[in-house]
């Protein structure tokens, strides 16, 4: 973000592919530090512009007026931030500052977010009172001595114009007005503000409160005003709201689907981040992850008789529940097998032996913590055992998620499409809309999980083969806001870690046989304790059933609502079982649990002697890698602002 030398009498945009650009003459700094407008500035005035060709030339000139009846004219400065317009607003900022040193002119060549442009401002600016307002002047200009004065005095950190304090009710139309009171309703609930109004764009902050905040606030868009005030009521700043006088000034330029959306949920984040996360640790995880299990369990209880569950369990074979453990215990190698071939496209080479062990590790831990947390403790082990650097450990841990992802679903799929050749589909369906209880949640579940997992995959493809791209494209529909632009990093980066690892023939080949092999041992597993609990029955049928079983049942696990699927994985197997054949619910629910438990035993062992034998443990593990991801989230804003100096002085 760049400003013109004060005084330019002609105005130019250099066209670059960077999102950075600067509007000036030929005439252009050789530093990144704006031009010099002199020491004795005081009060910094932003204007927030985007497409106000019609008002601006009239609001600054106003502005000027207001603030020279009560500040020293030489004291002031005002800054157009002027955000990515398409009308000629560019071109009026220009000749406004060329005509008088103290207006500086701030462009963006795309759209930075209301936040974003404030703070750019801000940051560049040189008075110790920092304040803005809209250019439509909604708040009547009057106030403006009022809003400088309460900072200057010291009476206030934050001041705020307020529409909605009793003294001064704003008369608002019903379209824009109801969503006001809702929002601000919602802010004061969840965010705990004594605030009325925090979206009215009449602020000003202290230069020592706008340090204080910048680098709390993570949003740039609409939300930005509503978190700078939450942020310093937390942060025992005083925070003064006064009311205003204002007047409704033609559409608003807030989207009223996909700016609220956005804004609703930067509420919950920011509830979240200020409310729940300080009281998370990993002993409150652990805690959390076992009430869920019991509950879980409970909710199973209702529509469940355990005493007939547990007296098709003592009669089942044990000699085939053995048979199964065993099965089950060889797939564990393979996975070892899989996550070698995954680090090697990575460009690392380890034993199998120890990747088996950091692979039993992170599922017990997924087992003993909610929310997938178990993941983060293998990038721990991987690190901490053998120096191969988190983002790479997190890179694997995604590849090898999605290739599960895709394995089960297409397992699935596959065996769905059997059904419908063999003319089954309508008891299937009967099935699945007779369900009740966990059953019929883990079934929908899984069917979402597949349904988007499906739907990653082509707008993966469909984005590597055009110029658009999809996944990025369909979240910014939804919202533009600096979450959006999170999850589109994120997504980003899955993206690019998945071509990496299954970028070649060989690799996709290798990794993709192993999947389907640990998967089918796992399957295989199933119909061996099905086969314990009913060895009168054809296997032939019980292995397409256990097929379409065991992919729902693990489908229904991807969302982390238990540690370790605990209800879902049973409830989706027993429903399926019962509706596919004549087993009944105790005993399907018996193989079901036998099963489950099967599987999570041997996990348990593994993982507890791969922790003795690797000296690590789970909690230091979680712990470690929360920081981590915290630290990469810095270095990663870090580095987006590096880029952009680095544009900035490349344009120089």
């Amino acid at each position: 973000m760049e400003f013109p030398s004060a005084g330019s009498t002609k105005s130019n945009i250099i066209e670059s592919d960077d999102t950075v650009a600067t509007r000036a003459d030929d005439q252009v700094s050789d530093s990144n530090e704006p031009p010099a407008i002199g020491d004795d500035v005081n009060v910094s005035v932003v204007l927030p512009a985007y497409n106000e060709e019609s008002t601006l030339e009239s609001t600054v000139e106003k502005t000027i007026h207001a603030l020279e009846s009560f500040c020293d004219p030489t004291s002031i400065e005002i800054i157009i931030a002027e955000d990515g317009c398409t009308d000629n607003t560019p071109e009026i900022a220009d000749q406004l500052a060329a005509a008088d040193d103290r207006i500086r002119h701030m462009h963006s060549d795309t759209r930075l977010g209301r936040g974003g442009a404030l703070e750019q401002a801000f940051e560049f600016a040189n008075g110790d009172v920092l304040a803005y307002f809209d250019t439509d002047l909604a708040t009547d200009i009057r106030h403006l001595e009022e809003l400088i004065t309460r900072i200057q005095t010291g009476e206030a950190d934050v001041a705020t114009g307020s529409r909605w304090l009793p003294e001064n009710i704003a008369d608002r139309p019903a379209k824009r007005g109801i969503p006001s009171r809702i929002y601000n309703t919602l802010v004061r609930l969840f965010l705990r503000s004594d605030l009325r109004d925090h979206q009215c764009g009449f602020k000003a902050f202290s230069r020592e409160a706008f340090e204080v905040l910048r680098p709390l606030v993570e949003d740039s868009h609409w939300f930005w005003d509503t978190e700078m005030l939450v942020r310093a009521q937390r942060a025992e700043l005083t925070v003064v709201e006064f009311p205003v006088e204002w007047t409704s000034k033609g559409d608003t330029k807030v989207d009223l689907v996909r700016d609220v959306f956005g804004m609703g949920s930067q509420i919950l984040r920011t509830w979240w981040q200020i409310s729940v996360q300080p009281r998370l640790s990993a002993r409150v995880s652990l805690g959390a992850g076992a009430v869920l299990a019991v509950v879980a369990l409970a909710l199973m209880t209702q529509y469940i008789d355990f005493n007939t569950v547990i007296t098709e369990v003592r009669a089942a074979d044990p000699w085939l529940v053995g048979a199964a453990t065993i099965v089950y215990a060889l797939s564990w190698p393979i996975r070892g097998l899989r996550y070698r071939d995954i680090l090697s496209e990575l460009g690392y080479y380890e034993r199998i032996r120890f990747l088996t062990g950091a692979v039993f590790i992170s599922q017990t831990g997924n087992l003993v913590f909610p929310a997938r947390a178990g993941d983060l403790v293998r990038a721990y082990v991987i690190k901490a055992r053998r120096g191969i650097a988190y983002p790479s450990g997190f890179a694997s841990l995604a590849a090898e998620r999605v290739f599960d992802l895709l394995t089960i679903a297409s397992l699935a799929g596959f065996v769905l499409l059997g059904y419908t050749v063999s003319g089954q589909t309508a008891i299937l369906a009967q099935t699945i809309t007779d369900a009740e209880g966990a059953g019929r949640v883990a079934v929908v579940v899984s069917l979402g999980v597949g349904l988007v997992a499906v739907a990653a995959v082509c707008g993966i493809i469909l984005s590597a083969r055009s110029d658009i791209d999809i996944p990025s494209a369909v979240v910014y529909r939804v919202s533009t806001d600096s979450y959006a632009e999170m999850v589109v990093g994120v997504i980003d980066r899955f993206i690019e870690d998945l071509q990496t690892v299954a970028g070649t023939r060989r690799g996709f080949v290798r990794i993709g046989a192993t999947s389907i092999l640990i998967w089918s041992i796992d399957v295989v597993t199933a119909l061996v304790v099905l086969l314990a609990f009913t060895p009168g029955l054809d296997a032939i049928q019980l292995l397409a059933v256990s097929f379409f079983a065991v992919s729902v049942g693990n489908l229904a696990k991807v969302l982390p609502l238990s540690p370790g699927g605990v209800g879902l994985y049973e409830g989706a197997f027993t429903l399926l079982v019962v509706g596919l054949t004549p087993i009944t619910p105790s005993v399907a629910i018996g193989a079901a649990v036998v099963d489950h438990a099967v599987k999570n035993l041997i996990t348990i062992i593994g993982g507890y002697g791969s922790m003795l034998g690797l000296n690590v443990s789970l909690m230091t593990a979680v712990e470690e890698t929360r920081d981590v991801r915290n630290r990469e989230t810095d270095i990663s804003t870090e580095g987006v602002t590096q880029t952009q100096t680095q544009t900035q002085t490349r344009n120089q």
